[in-house]
């Protein structure tokens, strides 16, 4: 697996030593290709891993590394992450905020399981009557979000992404918050082609 995915990072396996049951395994790969694999790698060891890296020399650039599979899921309202809203949301996605944080149109809330991104309202509250329900309401349990370290930040964003860093949080927004504001971007972008 470790091969595979450094490989897939543009790596290049120079040296490979079995002793006891340990394998040691000597890659050069860009620097570039690092941003964000240790996470990766200890889980792949399941923690027995120990990845090190020193810096080799400079060689010509070996290519684009291939980025995210999965789109991502923006909020497109101004307020407050509810549970209700996160838990219809939960089973096709995975988040990136808690209940109860503070959003913002344009913010990266969490990973779509689909290709492309999609905007969600994780704002959206129950709405409540005066109505009794004749069955009890289901109680609502949200999965723990991945919450980002800086590197995974980094390493997750793509081009029309940037990573907000704050005192207190590390966020992921679009460069163009809103849909008008994405448009008037391509149709500035077709003028300048022309």
């Amino acid at each position: 697996v470790v091969i595979e995915k450094l490989g897939k990072r543009k790596g290049e396996l120079k040296n490979m030593i079995s002793f006891n049951e340990n394998t040691r395994l000597e890659f050069i790969i860009p620097a570039r290709g690092l941003i964000g694999y240790r996470s990766e790698f200890m889980t792949d060891t399941k923690g027995t891993g120990i990845l090190h890296h020193n810096f080799h020399g400079y060689e010509p650039f070996k290519g684009e590394i291939s980025s995210r599979t999965k789109g991502a899921l923006i909020s497109m309202e101004n307020g407050v992450a509810s549970s209700y809203a996160m838990w219809k949301l939960q089973e096709r996605s995975q988040f990136f905020v808690e209940s109860g944080t503070k959003v913002y149109e344009g913010m990266v809330v969490g990973e779509n399981s689909r290709e492309n991104d999609m905007r969600v309202n994780v704002c959206k509250t129950k709405q409540l009557t005066n109505m009794r329900a004749s069955g009890a309401d289901e109680a609502i349990r949200l999965e723990p979000p991945r919450l980002l370290t800086l590197e995974m930040a980094i390493e997750w964003i793509n081009d029309d992404e940037y990573v907000e860093v704050t005192p207190q949080n590390i966020r992921i927004r679009k460069k163009y918050l809103t849909e008008l504001d994405k448009k008037n971007a391509r149709l500035a972008e077709k003028q300048f082609a022309l």
